[in-house]
């Protein structure tokens, strides 16, 4: 099929509105791309030095919390840390509804997108519910400034960011012969970073590296570690002394550095391997579970000769005829579908907005834990499945079902006529089993569930 406004808003994008126009060529999504971030202006996160309560005052009520224990301060110390804690859970909440009214109001969709298939790619996930406000703000730092950057630039920006540091345990490594090992009488060396670092960003699971490889590059990796407020602090009694070889290359010597950890973070993304990896899986986000091989070389191709510069992806990805010949077949992941859905349907940015914490667990957070993807994040540092076959399950498929039919009255505004809605959600040439189940509809309100609980809807 040829390009179409409809298949850009809804393969590349972020679903069709009756309030924004697709756009009308390539030319028009990159430049959107290219352009200033509008919705993430208006709709600001906070990054981790404004954010309230902070890092540091959390750890001190909950410090607070564990001297006051027994004593007669105990009920107050408790009662103050419990309302730390809500409130952190209060900004989540925020956060989540800040992230769809962006998506709601965007012309732009391509960036939102990108930015999710990137914070996928360098998941994390927080340690403890009260963490849960840091993981928009770890987008918000590391990841979004980066999407149309250089993936060099963004591999430095996460690696160093104090959450993913917190979530793979980096914080705490420190080198078998650091001056902190001699100090505590033991070593303390974490691979997980590293592992990670080599498997999932960079080479592949399947990428030209070994356990020696992965050991070396855990032993160049101490040192990186935050301060008391949670913001990156390099620890040079942490690091390990000495040079490290990592695919054959010799990183530091000296005195432990920053820049060493940076000069292999640049190799690294720098590799073939890297490009192959990055190009599929991006693909294969995109396009297809199976992503055509064309594609994939187009842009690893792409990725190689502009060093790493993910703009330039972009392009390639929408400017490649592949990437509009293949027939819908990916199925939104549940947070798409909940987006596009209420993109679809024109709910207000400021309604979101408006929702306290338990409306919001109860309308967006427990549904989309029902139909598979916790808002909580991945349970493990490889993020989400891509298959159609991890989210079209019996549970998954009636949760969204369920969703689609109470959506309309719970979070709708003034509802569209059906006959207009089917072309409006799903393009110029709806299925038409659907525009007839739609018109048979007792009510408007089941009209647009099931135009939204509609196979047609679900794919991209």
């Amino acid at each position: 099929m040829p390009f179409t406004p409809t298949l850009a808003e809804t393969r590349f994008g972020v679903g069709l509105s009756p309030r924004v126009s697709p756009p009308e060529t390539t030319a028009a999504m990159l430049d959107r791309l290219a352009g200033p971030d509008l919705v993430a202006q208006r709709y600001a996160i906070p990054n981790s030095t404004e954010v309230t309560p902070s890092a540091s005052e959390y750890s001190a009520a909950a410090r607070a919390r564990r001297e006051a224990s027994g004593t007669p301060r105990e009920e107050e110390a408790d009662k103050a840390f419990k309302a730390i804690r809500t409130q952190a859970m209060i900004r989540w909440a925020e956060f989540s509804t800040i992230a769809l009214a962006r998506s709601i109001e965007t012309q732009d969709g391509l960036r939102e997108r990108l930015v999710r298939f990137w914070a996928d790619h360098f998941t994390i996930r927080a340690k403890g519910g009260q963490n849960l406000q840091f993981v928009p703000i770890y987008i918000e730092e590391a990841i979004r400034p980066h999407v149309t950057g250089r993936f060099s630039d963004m591999l430095k920006a996460v690696i160093t960011h104090p959450r993913m540091l917190i979530y793979l345990d980096q914080n705490r490594s420190f080198g078998p012969n650091s001056k902190r090992a001699e100090r505590l009488g033991r070593g303390g060396l974490n691979e997980n970073l590293a592992r990670e670092l080599l498997e999932l960003h960079t080479l592949g699971v399947d990428g030209p590296y070994t356990q020696h490889d992965v050991r070396e590059l855990a032993e160049l990796l101490t040192g990186l570690s935050h301060d008391g407020d949670r913001q990156f602090d390099f620890r040079g009694h942490y690091a390990e002394p000495g040079a490290e070889t990592v695919l054959g290359q010799s990183y530091g010597g000296d005195k432990p550095s920053l820049s060493d950890i940076h000069a292999v973070l640049d190799d690294l993304a720098a590799h073939p391997a890297t490009a192959e990896h990055l190009s599929r899986k991006l693909a294969r986000h995109f396009i297809a579970d199976v992503p055509p091989d064309d594609l994939v070389m187009a842009l690893s191709a792409t990725y190689r000769e502009t060093g790493g510069a993910l703009l330039a992806m972009a392009a390639t990805l929408v400017g490649h005829p592949l990437s509009w010949s293949v027939e819908k077949q990916k199925v939104k992941q549940p947070y798409d579908f909940v987006e596009s859905a209420l993109r679809a349907v024109d709910v207000a940015p400021q309604k979101l907005l408006a929702l306290d914490r338990k409306e919001v667990q109860r309308y967006l957070h427990r549904p989309l834990t029902v139909m598979g993807q916790s808002p909580r994040g991945p349970v493990g540092p490889d993020g989400w499945p891509e298959e159609a076959e991890a989210w079209v399950t019996p549970q998954g498929m009636a949760g969204r079902i369920d969703w689609a039919m109470r959506l309309p009255v719970v979070l709708g505004p003034d509802l569209p006529d059906p006959r207009r809605f089917v072309h409006g959600a799903l393009g110029p040439e709806p299925d038409e089993a659907v525009v007839f189940a739609a018109g048979a509809a007792e009510t408007p309100a089941e009209a647009i569930g099931i135009v939204l609980a509609s196979p047609d809807f679900q794919r991209r």
